[in-house]
């Protein structure tokens, strides 16, 4: 891999680039990201000034590798345990020695692979019957008659033959060996270059990274690859470069990089968070955000649905009702600033649309580093009380365990 000037900078912040330090490919690959919101790039006098937004991750350009860290909600330390929580999946304790790296996120994402792949290779990888068709001198398997009979015209000293052998070069292995050498290329540290490189070799590898990703896609769990999971979570993230179906996009980036939208992570950890606070109580969260959610029907064009990011269910004053409780994430600075009108107007239509008529309430939930915070806004208008909201900030600090039992003490 040739050498690439690093430069680094935190989400929401700015940086500018010669002229001479981009290709044309490079401007065309940071323009397709900025189409996806994962940063902006403007062109200025002296060159060009980039901007990242609500994203953290590694990004490999033709000369230049832009690092990109959490500034804003869940310290660099803490960033493995959040996204582990929201992907559902352990925290593998080798990537914590790369927690401080030069690349971060890219870095704990790459190790968190390597540690699993090393498990598989310990446990011996799964083997399945992989069909072959070969010429052999003695027969193995089954005869291909219709090949022996064209291709050599009835002479017996070789044979067509058709087998089934046991090996290891089936869909589960070659997407982990894919994803390794994908992490290879991303990261700069020359002990996890290493131990990408010294386990990729035990791995057979998919054709094509695309591939790999429409295997990863229909990939079904069974007892005899469900040990499989963790790791192809990772070897997911690193193939669409920093996405997952719930995080990103099911495309990816269009650069070479591993790149991680945080609201999109602090929505899926919002999700989690809420459902096991809930359940204590004999809540649940509701699949789908009960049906079709709130719609507007009669604007141009066709009708738009929204709904909110989480909606519990929560037993009642008594047995026999059931109320509903909205919940949306926001990774907005709101241990800083008020709540925003325009998500004052959201949080009262959830909880116009989803709460009861007599108690319409709402809950906002944003990430406070440093400590907890809980504050309560009610919105009135002429005629009376038009909706509660309560503001929760979530220490991300802490395990997210712990945010799940505080979030539980609130909801009483």
């Amino acid at each position: 891999m040739p050498d690439r000037t690093p430069v680094r900078l935190g989400e929401y912040e700015s940086t500018l680039l010669e002229t001479g330090q981009l290709t044309s490919r490079d401007v065309d690959r940071l323009h397709a990201l900025q189409t996806r919101g994962c940063l902006t790039l403007t062109r200025e006098r002296t060159g060009w000034r980039l901007k990242a937004d609500a994203t953290v991750g590694v990004l490999v350009l033709d000369r230049v590798r832009v690092v990109i860290t959490p500034k804003f909600a869940i310290p660099g330390e803490q960033l493995m345990c959040w996204l582990a929580y929201a992907l559902g999946t352990p925290v593998p304790a080798t990537a914590r020695r790369w927690a401080s790296g030069p690349d971060g996120y890219a870095d704990l994402v790459a190790a968190a692979l390597v540690e699993e792949c090393e498990r598989l290779l310990r446990q011996g990888l799964r083997r399945d019957y992989v069909r072959h068709r070969s010429i052999e001198p003695v027969l193995r398997g089954r005869l291909d008659v219709a090949a022996q009979a064209t291709r050599r015209y009835g002479q017996l000293d070789q044979l067509h033959v058709r087998t089934f052998d046991r090996e290891a070069n089936i869909w589960d292995n070659r997407v982990l060996g894919s994803a390794l050498k994908a992490a290879l290329g991303l990261t700069s540290s020359p002990d996890l270059a290493r131990a990408l490189h010294g386990v990729a070799g035990a791995f057979p590898q998919a054709p094509t990274p695309a591939a790999a990703l429409r295997a990863l896609d229909h990939t079904t769990y069974t007892r005899l690859n469900a040990r499989y999971r963790p790791t192809h979570t990772w070897a997911r993230l690193v193939l669409r470069g920093g996405g997952v179906t719930d995080l990103l996009t099911n495309q990816g980036t269009t650069a070479d990089g591993l790149l991680l939208a945080m609201p999109a992570l602090w929505e899926a950890v919002v999700r989690r968070l809420g459902t096991e606070a809930a359940g204590p109580r004999g809540g649940h969260a509701v699949p789908g955000g009960s049906g079709v959610g709130i719609t507007v029907r009669g604007d141009l064009g066709n009708a738009s649905t929204f709904r909110p990011d989480l909606l519990l269910s929560l037993p009642g004053p008594d047995t026999a009702h059931r109320k509903l409780l909205p919940v949306d994430a926001k990774y907005k600075r709101y241990d800083r600033h008020g709540v925003s009108a325009a998500d004052v107007h959201q949080l009262l239509t959830y909880s116009s649309g989803y709460a009861s008529a007599d108690a319409p309430t709402a809950v906002l939930v944003h990430p406070q580093p440093g400590g907890y915070a809980q504050r309560t806004l009610q919105v009135r208008g002429p005629k009376g009380l038009l909706g509660t909201l309560h503001v929760l900030g979530i220490d991300t600090r802490t395990p997210p365990e712990q945010a799940a039992v505080w979030i539980g003490s609130v909801l009483r």
